[in-house]
């Protein structure tokens, strides 16, 4: 078990197939938080509109988060576009669950950062909701299409290997969006003056420095499955947890190698 101070997670989508719901539920079962922010896109309403995908998994995140609000820790949702539907009860608690439309994170060392989903500096979600919902539909297909493809390098031995974040950064376009979408947060961290931003939203995990803003997204839980954590001393890390899984099954492999041989 892994303790954090605050641990910062969003675009889980659940509700939709390329939800990594059995990671995430890993993730929370390996990890304690005095404070959990979820930044956004926790629940895809904009899917289930179209009819809901909703396993096991998905029900036992939602028990798990609350669960961890009843034994203490203090949770903060924050919505996003897709559960935007929740904005209304901003300044609400429900079942011991705070939500806002953002809010200002002071670190253990006294650091401020600015947490919101992001979806506000989105020209297209702010501006053309249609062809928000039209690249919605195809990143829905070119994540689908990871699971065949993944079924397939795991056969061959091979990790995970994401083909929706490889075509994403392989355009131009997305690769330009990103780095004006990361430039306007932190110019708007700058107007609140504090120290650092942490957002979501665009499901491409990045801990930088820029022009002295400390800009964070927490990445995603369909392709990256990463979040942020602040670690007692006020440290903010960026958690991998494909990366963490991998050492831990390598480990638990060669424990047993180890056994068999000396057996």
């Amino acid at each position: 078990m892994v303790q954090y101070r605050t641990l910062f997670i969003s675009d889980v989508h659940l509700g939709t197939r390329a939800s990594q719901a059995d990671l995430l539920l890993d993730f929370l079962r390996e990890t304690e938080a005095d404070t959990i922010y979820l930044v956004g896109d926790i629940v895809d309403f904009w899917r289930i509109r179209r009819g809901p995908i909703w396993p096991q998994a998905h029900n036992d995140v939602l028990q798990k988060l609350l669960r961890k609000a009843r034994k203490g820790t203090r949770v903060i949702f924050i919505p996003g576009n897709h559960d935007e539907g929740l904005r209304p009860y901003c300044g609400q608690h429900f079942g011991g669950i705070e939500i806002e439309h953002q809010t200002v994170h002071v670190t253990a060392d006294g650091k401020r950062y600015l947490v919101l989903h992001g979806d506000e500096f989105d020209v297209v979600v702010r501006y053309a909701r249609w062809l928000a919902f039209l690249g919605d539909r195809g990143y829905e297909f070119a994540l689908w299409l990871n699971h065949p493809l993944n079924f397939i390098r795991r056969r061959f031995g091979l990790g995970y290997w994401s083909l929706s974040a490889h075509l994403k950064l392989c355009v131009k376009t997305a690769v330009n969006f990103i780095g004006e979408f990361e430039k306007s947060l932190s110019d708007e961290a700058r107007r609140h003056g504090v120290d650092g931003v942490i957002c979501g939203h665009i499901h491409h995990a990045a801990s930088r420095q820029m022009d002295g803003v400390h800009y964070l997204n927490t990445g995603d839980w369909v392709e990256s499955c990463t979040a942020i954590g602040e670690t007692e001393d006020g440290r903010m890390e960026l958690i991998r947890w494909h990366d963490v899984v991998k050492a831990r099954d390598q480990s638990i492999t060669k424990q047993l190698t180890k056994a068999l041989q000396v057996a």
